[in-house]
């Protein structure tokens, strides 16, 4: 079964939950608001893609952090993003040892080969 971390009501996890449901695909799924952000997932994520993958420089909750938080991507990249969860790309799917940040629909056809029904 493979595993996505998301957020409940960001419309990108939604369309990527609805695209494995629709290929038969099972797919559990972890909700950063409700059940928090897991250490041990973090650190994976952040050693197998990076910062620049995994932590969005993008998004409005970035944009609202002071200088001291910014630089903590750099120097507490795990703490930063379980205080600042809103940080992380989404969705983040893990398929067995393979993590993939965002989604795509190409991307998901391909790698669970062919797509969605």
């Amino acid at each position: 079964m493979v595993m996505l971390y998301g957020i409940r009501n960001c419309d990108t996890c939604r369309k990527a939950l609805k695209w494995l449901e629709s290929a038969g695909i099972e797919a559990g799924f972890h909700d950063f608001r409700r059940d928090g952000v897991p250490e041990a997932r973090v650190q994976h994520w952040l050693q197998t893609l990076g910062a620049e993958q995994v932590i969005s420089r993008r998004s409005p909750t970035w944009r609202k952090l002071g200088d001291a938080d910014r630089a903590r991507v750099d120097t507490a990249p795990v703490a930063l993003v379980q205080e600042w969860p809103n940080l992380i790309r989404r969705p983040v799917l893990e398929d067995g040892g393979d993590v993939v940040v965002g989604f795509r629909e190409a991307e998901y056809a391909e790698r669970f080969g062919g797509g969605a029904a």
